[in-house]
């Protein structure tokens, strides 16, 4: 079972070569056929070099270029789940802030109890989360509660990037529409409502030791609205014609 891994990365040079090794050392150990996707979106620093040089000693390292004008978070993204190789695949962010370990735990998961998708949770008990900014938890832990009421969910964390997919799940969520941050709630929200399995375990989180995120809560509030209106008109009118096939 190969493991594809999809890492956006805009301006991630000084992240990018610790995040690679340590996800690479890790998979290698457990033994885990896989390749690691960097797709660099129109950085303005050294990334193309950087991950040209690190595919020199990682052979399962791929660079791939989104190309303008189609430039955000969501786009890049969506260029790596067009060009994934594996049987399933998760996303993972360029600054280590998901845990190489929880990876190996997604796969396994997936692979044990044959589910569609596996989901994190950062926010349970046996999650760890250092330094994660109060703002953002505040309006991360009002958002993800409405979620799960308006749609009926038992899950509270949605919004959290860090998720594996079978390669079908990926096919039937598709044509993804989401251009920005809000397309980590678009994939596992149309996932569900159309049927995808999914399981859930606990993420530890970290913040980023170089730069800044590019999440700009301000500009993303409407997006994600958006988004979510969507997959709601989408759960409640559609009468199940997107269910998936399998």
């Amino acid at each position: 079972m190969k493991l594809s891994i999809v890492i956006p990365a805009y301006n991630e040079a000084q992240n990018l070569p610790s995040t690679i090794y340590e996800f690479y050392n890790l998979l290698i150990v457990n033994n885990i056929d896989h390749e690691i996707i960097i797709v660099n979106d129109n950085s303005k620093d050294n990334t193309i070099e950087v991950v040209q040089e690190l595919q020199k000693t990682i052979p399962t390292v791929r660079l791939i270029t989104n190309e303008p004008p189609n430039n955000g978070f969501g786009y890049a993204i969506r260029c790596g789940l067009d060009n994934f190789e594996g049987d399933c695949v998760a996303i993972v962010m360029a600054d280590l802030s998901d845990s190489p370990e929880d990876l190996v735990k997604f796969y396994n998961k997936f692979n044990e109890d044959k589910v569609d998708c596996v989901f994190g949770n950062r926010f349970c008990k046996e999650s760890v989360l250092s330094g994660y900014p109060k703002k953002k938890l505040y309006i991360n832990r009002i958002v993800n509660t409405m979620i799960s009421f308006a749609f009926n969910i038992n899950y509270r964390d949605c919004t959290n990037a860090f998720k594996l997919y079978s390669k079908e799940t990926i096919n039937c969520v598709k044509p993804l529409i989401s251009p920005h941050f809000n397309l980590t709630v678009e994939i596992p929200l149309k996932a569900i409502i159309r049927g995808c399995s999914f399981a859930v375990i606990p993420n530890n989180w970290q913040n980023r030791k170089h730069g800044v995120s590019n999440l700009k809560l301000r500009e993303m509030g409407s997006r994600y609205f958006f988004i979510i209106l969507y997959c709601l008109i989408e759960k409640y009118f559609s009468k199940g014609d997107f269910k998936k096939k399998w």
